[in-house]
């Protein structure tokens, strides 16, 4: 199985942005797990940002486009250090793919990213992809990795797109103001009441929220792979949501549940 994940900035650091070491160590052996099992993994990862914010000493995520990417470049560093030297001590060499929106919107740009990405998961590497936020901007930039996520999953005919975030998945209600909120475990089609379940934005480290959730879930849905929306608090749980069980909220991309 081909099998994107992607994890949020939420996930991967504490919120004062320096590193969660327990639950990135933990992350990296249950994709190193399922790796050794014979799955193809491919992680999208946030957190550069946030991580250049806590090892900056920063106050607050920074407003403005200049130190938002200075920021990115000390945090990307730290990012993906951690990342080899974890996946490293499992016996899995990493790969660092940074794209921008254009990289994906040109065809040439595309291919070009397709065939690399193609011949690292030949190489049994382990690609690990980021928006380059050192030189995204608006009018450039994805946006946000839960769109990323969905465009580097269908780029590679993926089997199985994981978001991993601070939620355990799509209630019918805010869980935090409504304690009557039912998660819900299947979504097989994007109706306006779906969409209206969205929120607003997720943590003050990250970028992402329901809505942009919900535009992954659309790109997953019309090109045939399932998508779930899992809690990353629990890497452990891929291994259910690989399998097939109710972990979270699953959108049937395929024609069966």
């Amino acid at each position: 199985m081909r099998i994107v994940v992607k994890v949020g900035t939420s996930t991967l650091a504490h919120s004062t942005g320096r590193l969660n070491i327990r639950q990135v160590e933990k992350l990296c052996k249950v994709l190193s797990d399922l790796k050794n099992a014979g799955n193809e993994v491919i992680l999208v990862s946030s957190g550069a940002i946030g991580m250049g914010v806590g090892k900056l000493m920063l106050s607050a995520r920074p407003k403005d486009v200049p130190t938002k990417q200075a920021a990115a470049a000390v945090g990307q560093c730290e990012l993906m250090y951690t990342y080899d030297k974890l996946f490293t001590e499992y016996n899995h060499t990493v790969a660092q793919i940074l794209l921008t929106g254009a990289d994906l919107e040109d065809e040439q740009r595309r291919t070009n990213f397709q065939n690399t990405l193609y011949r690292l998961l030949e190489l049994q590497a382990l690609p690990i992809i980021n928006e380059n936020d050192t030189v995204a901007t608006e009018e450039i930039g994805v946006g946000d990795n839960d769109t990323l996520s969905a465009i580097v999953a269908r780029c590679a005919d993926a089997d199985l797109l994981v978001l991993l975030s601070d939620i355990d998945g799509l209630y019918t209600a805010d869980p935090h103001k409504d304690h009557n909120a039912r998660l819900i475990p299947f979504v097989a089609q994007l109706t306006p009441e779906i969409y209206a379940l969205a929120g607003g934005k997720g943590s003050e480290l990250g970028t992402g929220g329901m809505s942009t959730k919900l535009n992954a879930a659309k790109t997953a849905m019309e090109n045939g792979f399932d998508m779930v929306i899992a809690n990353g608090s629990r890497p452990e749980s891929l291994y259910e949501i690989v399998e097939g069980m109710p972990v979270g909220t699953r959108f049937i991309g395929k024609n069966v549940i």
